[in-house]
């Protein structure tokens, strides 16, 4: 299969046709498997997203997608709850993403980046 990147649609070109994706259907699955996940606080803002987000067409709200030759490459901003644990949520975080994509979209994943930004204190586990 061969895959390319035309403005804001991600291509999927087989021997039976070719299926266009906007990226916002991309980035929705994204924001809302992350969502899902307990112990997620929020999807946040990293340094600088302000930035990217005039001059990036492939960032909102604590997600940013990158199209290479081996598939998408996703970078997912969040803050973390008090009380669970870092690693075991970055990867159902991870998990939930690519289950989130493969059950709704024909799209190669690259590599899954979580990046933890903070703990949200304000709210507290039993």
């Amino acid at each position: 299969m061969n895959y390319e990147l035309k403005d804001e649609m991600y291509s999927n070109k087989s021997n039976k046709g070719k299926i266009n994706y906007n990226k916002n259907i991309l980035l929705s699955i994204i924001s809302l498997a992350t969502k899902e996940i307990a112990g997620v606080s929020s999807l946040c803002d990293n340094f600088g997203s302000g930035i990217k987000k005039l001059f990036s067409n492939n960032y909102t709200n604590g997600v940013r997608i990158q199209y290479g030759k081996n598939g998408v490459v996703i970078d997912v901003y969040i803050n973390v709850l008090e009380g669970y644990s870092v690693p075991d949520i970055a990867y159902k975080v991870q998990e939930n993403i690519k289950n989130g994509i493969s059950a709704m979209i024909d799209v190669n994943i690259d590599t899954i980046n979580v990046h933890v930004q903070g703990v949200d204190f304000s709210q507290k586990v039993d």
